[in-house]
């Protein structure tokens, strides 16, 4: 009998206990059912990597965790761009608190120079087929890894192949090591292929999408956004501190556009756009205080000046060549006042070409200084201040020709006899006359000042006769 309670009383205490399993495993699954979908706030790269790109990001990023969203998703589309502002992106996605999917597409798309490290730093990489990545090297050094041979020495056929050469100066070299050391240590951190990462930057190499996901370089392929979020599902990502799970099945995608402060920033950190705006100060300055008074030039030239000013303390601007331009226009505008032969105009021109060619001091994509924007410019400058500047000064030292101005010290002859006021003949005209002597009819006068329609006049002295 013992025996049998025994046996019973598991039996009659998992029975007791159903109903409560049942109502726990009911209440776990309306909460699933319940629970609202994962929200990944989209950003994109489409141009140039500069510094209206980082600020974009960095305070987009900031709004993504503040809003609480489960992801960053970055769409990517870019040549490369500026090292500095490439930088500032990767430590704000190292130091991200959620996870960061960086995307490649769509197809056509590529992630070259400092694509490829924001590509390494993210916590997902992925691609969309047909795109590519790589061609990672510092471009200022592009064009100087060269080995310098010997005049009639051939590359030995042994060596291999794919070793890139050694830059040829110090700087070079160390341009180089930073950039690898900087890859290898982000493809480290996120378990991706650091070898071909370091032959990204030293031998400028590129991989397809499929490529890149066979060599461990990316993690996934996807055709496009639905199908990258399906494969992200329930994927595992470490963060600082903490592991998570991503939950992108029917996750909302929130965009995030840039607003009007990183559109105004992306205008003025433009090279073209800063380097026009910096002349138009210039010259509305000059005007200004060649014609003081004028307000508008001066107004106009001051806010292009500051906005120049504040685009160029964010590029990587050359100061010598900045010193060149000033100096060009210095020149043209003495060769205006002061005519040296075409010497002083020649050699403004020559600074100030030479010093727009180096002012932006990077080959990144995109931060260069257009060719013909420059001819344009110093074509324009050079006629303006040589030439139209030049006649408008020389003009000013003539002799006046017309006007009120032009009557004083001109010679007459009286009509009729007068004293005090009568009438005399001025440039076949006939003006009303003051004098403070009697005139007498033919008599020659000079004009010695005007009130409104009465000349003043004066007798010629008698050794002035002797040359009328």
């Amino acid at each position: 009998m013992l025996t049998t309670i025994r046996l019973r009383w598991p039996v009659l205490l998992s029975l007791a206990l159903l109903p409560v399993v049942q109502s726990h495993a009911r209440t776990e699954d309306a909460g699933a059912v319940s629970r609202p979908p994962a929200v990944i706030v989209q950003l994109a790269i489409q141009d140039a990597i500069g510094p209206a790109t980082s600020d974009y990001l960095e305070r987009s990023m900031e709004k993504a965790v503040e809003s609480g969203a489960d992801a960053i998703l970055i769409t990517l589309d870019t040549p490369g761009g500026l090292d500095t502002s490439m930088r500032r992106i990767i430590k704000k996605i190292i130091a991200s608190p959620i996870p960061v999917i960086a995307y490649v597409t769509p197809g056509g798309a590529r992630a070259a120079s400092a694509g490829t490290y924001i590509l390494y730093a993210s916590h997902i990489a992925a691609m969309t087929p047909g795109t590519n990545l790589g061609a990672a090297t510092p471009v200022q050094i592009i064009g100087s890894d060269e080995p310098e041979r010997k005049p009639g020495k051939k590359p030995d056929p042994s060596a291999p192949s794919n070793e890139a050469p050694a830059p040829k100066n110090a700087m070079a070299q160390k341009a180089v090591n930073d950039a690898v050391a900087y890859i290898r240590s982000l493809a480290e951190m996120r378990g991706r292929n650091a070898d071909w990462a370091e032959q990204a930057v030293r031998e400028a190499v590129s991989l397809s999408a499929e490529q890149a996901l066979k060599k461990n370089v990316i993690d996934i392929v996807a055709a496009d956004t639905a199908d990258l979020l399906r494969q992200l599902d329930q994927r595992k990502i470490r963060l600082p501190g903490r592991e998570t799970m991503l939950n992108t099945k029917n996750a909302l995608l929130k965009p995030i556009r840039p607003d009007w402060r990183s559109e105004l920033l992306a205008v003025i950190t433009n090279p073209n756009i800063a380097y026009i705006l910096m002349l138009a100060g210039i010259y509305g300055l000059i005007f200004e205080f060649s014609n003081p008074g004028t307000v508008i030039p001066g107004t106009i030239g001051g806010i292009c000046l500051l906005l120049a000013l504040y685009g160029f303390q964010i590029l990587p601007v050359n100061y010598a060549g900045m010193a060149l331009i000033l100096l060009g226009v210095a020149l043209m505008i003495a060769e205006a006042f002061a005519p040296g032969f075409g010497i002083l105009g020649f050699g403004g021109l020559t600074a100030f070409i030479i010093g727009s060619i180096i002012l932006i001091d990077t080959d990144a994509p995109g931060f260069g200084i257009h060719p013909a924007l420059i001819g344009a410019v110093a074509l324009s400058s050079a006629v303006f201040f040589m030439v139209i500047l030049g006649m408008a000064i020389r003009s000013r030292r003539h002799k006046v020709v017309t006007g009120a101005e032009e009557l004083l010290g001109q010679s007459g002859t009286v009509i009729e006899d007068f004293t005090g006021t009568g009438l005399v003949r001025v440039h076949s005209e006939i003006w009303q006359a003051h004098a403070a002597e009697t005139l007498h009819k033919n008599q020659r006068i000079r004009v010695v000042g005007r009130d409104g329609l009465t000349l003043r006049v004066t007798a010629f002295a008698d050794k002035e006769k002797s040359h009328v």
